[in-house]
Order: structure tokens, then sequence, then C-alpha cells
């Protein structure tokens, strides 16, 4: 009985860790988008409502840069930003990590969007993404949100690594 409840404990902290590659996760929803500002990787103040104003805004978290689960997240994204892009859409990314972590990851993997440093959390908090700690560091735990005209209208707290373009594309057809 320990033992199976010590699996089932594990399990569940690798998959917050690392997310599911399941798509069709998150709920939808309709409340007023955090009015937050943070620094992107070149140490520029990106201000959350100025790129609401652009149009749809997908918002993800992610617990750490250059780390497998993290990469197929920002990838897919990547790999989806120009049908996004057509479409009106907007990507930040956040996480714990530094401007300069943020930059290498960003350079390394070619990524078009803005990836935002939130190594005192604010961020995480306004969106009430929930931590979770490795060692002695905190963590943002896997999750999505897509904004519309200021309004969260798509939240995913479970969500998917290299399914996430796949989630916010099935999402933005739904709510046409």
């Amino acid at each position: 009985m320990k033992t199976r409840l010590y699996l089932l404990t594990a399990m569940s902290m690798l998959t917050s860790l690392f997310g599911t590659a399941q798509a069709g996760e998150g709920k939808m929803v309709s409340y007023p988008a955090p009015v937050v500002s943070g620094v992107n990787q070149d140490g520029k103040t990106v201000n959350f409502a100025d790129v609401y104003k652009k149009g749809p805004t997908v918002v993800f978290f992610y617990p750490k840069a250059d780390t497998p689960g993290c990469t197929k997240q920002a990838c897919s994204l990547r790999d989806a930003f120009a049908d996004l892009s057509k479409q009106g859409v907007q990507v930040l990314g956040v996480s714990f990590d530094k401007e300069a972590a943020q930059k290498a990851f960003k350079d390394k993997f070619t990524l078009p969007y803005d990836l935002i440093a939130d190594p005192d959390g604010k961020i995480v908090a306004a969106f009430k993404v929930e931590k979770m700690l490795k060692g002695l560091f905190s963590l943002a735990k896997r999750s999505c949100f897509l904004i519309k005209n200021g309004k969260v209208v798509w939240e995913d707290y479970a969500a998917a690594t290299d399914q996430q373009a796949t989630d916010i594309k099935r999402v933005l057809a739904d709510s046409k």
C-alpha cells in the first residue's frame, strides 16, 4: 500500500513538472486578464495590457527554461507561430528564470515571441499559477491562458507540452 502511494505521488509530481501531452485540457472562462508587466529576455519592460490590445494573447507558464517539457511546449508554439500570427495572436512565455536564461532559451530554439523573466513571481501570482518547489527553487506549474478583449477566455492549469499549439488552435476555432 505504501509503495503504491509513493508511486502515485511520484507520478503526480512528474506530471506537474513536465506536463502531459493530451490535447483538449482546460476550460472556457471569463474574467479580467491580469494587468501586469515584466521584463523580457532583452531587458525591456513588457506591459501585458499593451500586448492584449494587439489581439488575442496566449500567456503560457513553464517551470524552467531549456528543460525537456518546457522546450516541447515552447517549440510547439514556435512551430505554430505563423498560423497563430495570421489570426492576430500574440504569445508570451513566463517563468521564474532570469533574463539571461530566457535569452539563452529563446536564442537556442529560435523562439519568435517574448519570454518574460519573473524571478519575483508577481506575474505567476497575478495569474494564480500554482508554484512548485524543486530543491530550494520555486517553479511555475505549467499553465496556459488565452486572453481576448482584456478577458481571460480559456485557462489550462494542466497545460500540454508538445500539444500546446493544438490546444490553442482548437480553442480559437471553438470561440469564434
